[in-house]
């Protein structure tokens, strides 16, 4: 077979080892909460533990532009090459601490690692694939992250075998001999310019002046802006799902928290990992006929989400809890798998991991508020109240959508 028509498939599967490792690097820690503080006394405080949560986020999201605005300027393979390191070296080093002082200071450089990997991976994956495949693409690269935090829920059942430091060090460890991997078998794509000249001079472009000049031209867009807003607001039920379900789960269906979370995680992983494969197939069949199909299969991810949180957050049954979450899964995956091909329809290349890094600082951003107001719902017993709240935001943000998000092109080309 042709090289050039696998080796865009060898992409995808490359990156998506590495988005699985992302993922479950981040998530682990969240799981082993009760074997550290035994050795750490300072994590029997929720709010230190918050704290020592909170500024992951908060990192992540700040740093997630400067990532994109890095990876249109740089060579991605070796972008995403020295994320995945540093942040399997910071999980290593993990399981050496002994104060929680260095815990902190551990996970703020996880944030600013893992933010370089998501928009240099997606405008890798989104330049080696263009119409006919570009949301199966991204979709599969997608089951990667999904797969990464149902395996970071383990996190606490390796402890309970062996340790947690030994957790950290194997976990840190198979990271580190990924990266080199992807030393021997990654490569960018070779029109991926990292300086460009100036038609006129000849010289090259300054890199500060090109990223200011890529944010103006991203914030001038009105397209932009749209896809931002939507991208926002439906990150809020995407969040709340991670962080809040299996509470959810437990309150409304009057289960134990040890059998409400991993039937909350299973439940959205598994429908998640249909809906970006239907998601993907629908999408790149689509836009063959119709310039929007796109944003038309996207629509039809954000409308399943509708009934989803709806059913999530009025329902007392099994059915409708399960059927909630299994809607929502499917709806979200759709909708996922189709963020980055949508923006090609209207961003360039050159601008494309600026662009996404942007949505994705919103997008975190988005999440930590919804993370923190339904902290307080819960407490005044309002979670299933407030969750079927959301199902309005989400249904003007598809209506925003489908009414103003019109692509002249299948795909956007460097201008």
């Amino acid at each position: 077979m042709n090289n050039k028509k696998i080796y865009p498939w060898v992409v995808v599967g490359l990156l998506w080892g590495v988005a699985l490792l992302n993922y479950m690097d981040r998530q682990m820690l969240s799981t082993m909460k009760s074997a550290m503080m035994i050795d750490i006394t300072e994590l029997e405080s929720a709010t230190n533990f918050g704290r020592l949560m909170a500024v992951f986020l908060w990192i992540y999201g700040f740093m997630s532009p400067v990532a994109g605005m890095i990876a249109d300027r740089v060579n991605r393979k070796w972008l995403i090459v020295g994320s995945l390191f540093v942040w399997s070296f910071v999980t290593l080093m993990m399981g050496y601490s002994t104060d929680y002082h260095q815990i902190y200071i551990l996970r703020a450089i996880m944030g600013v690692s893992e933010a370089l990997y998501i928009p240099a991976g997606l405008s890798l994956i989104t330049d080696y694939h263009q119409e006919k495949t570009r949301s199966l693409a991204v979709g599969i690269h997608m089951t990667g992250l999904y797969t990464g935090q149902a395996l970071g829920g383990f996190g606490a059942t390796i402890a309970g075998a062996y340790s947690w430091e030994t957790t950290f060090h194997w976990f840190g460890i198979v990271g580190i001999a990924y990266s080199i991997i992807l030393i021997l078998l990654l490569r960018d794509k070779k029109d991926h310019t990292v300086a460009r000249p100036k038609e006129e001079t000849g010289a090259k472009e300054n890199p500060v002046s090109a990223a200011i000049k890529g944010m103006a031209m991203l914030f001038v867009n009105l397209s932009f802006w749209i896809i931002l807003l939507y991208f926002a607001t439906s990150s809020l039920p995407g969040w709340a799902t991670k962080n809040w379900l299996p509470t959810l789960f437990a309150e409304n269906l009057s289960i134990e928290m040890s059998e409400a979370g991993p039937l909350a995680t299973f439940t959205i992983a598994i429908s998640s990992f249909i809906g970006v494969i239907a998601g993907g197939i629908l999408s790149d069949k689509w836009i063959q006929k119709n310039v929007r199909g796109r944003v038309y299969t996207g629509s039809i991810g954000l409308a399943l989400t509708i009934p989803a949180l709806l059913l999530l957050g009025y329902g007392h049954s099994f059915l409708m809890i399960i059927g909630g979450g299994l809607c929502f899964g499917i709806g979200f995956g759709i909708f996922d798998a189709n963020n980055m091909p949508i923006l090609c329809q209207f961003v360039s290349p050159r601008y494309r991991a600026t662009a996404y890094g942007i949505m994705n600082m919103t997008g975190v951003f988005a999440g930590a508020a919804i993370t923190s107001l339904l902290g307080e719902s819960t407490d005044a017993g309002n979670l299933g109240h407030d969750f079927a709240m959301m199902a309005g935001l989400v249904f003007i943000a598809l209506l925003v959508e489908v009414l103003f998000l019109r692509p002249k092109t299948v795909n956007k080309t460097n201008e």
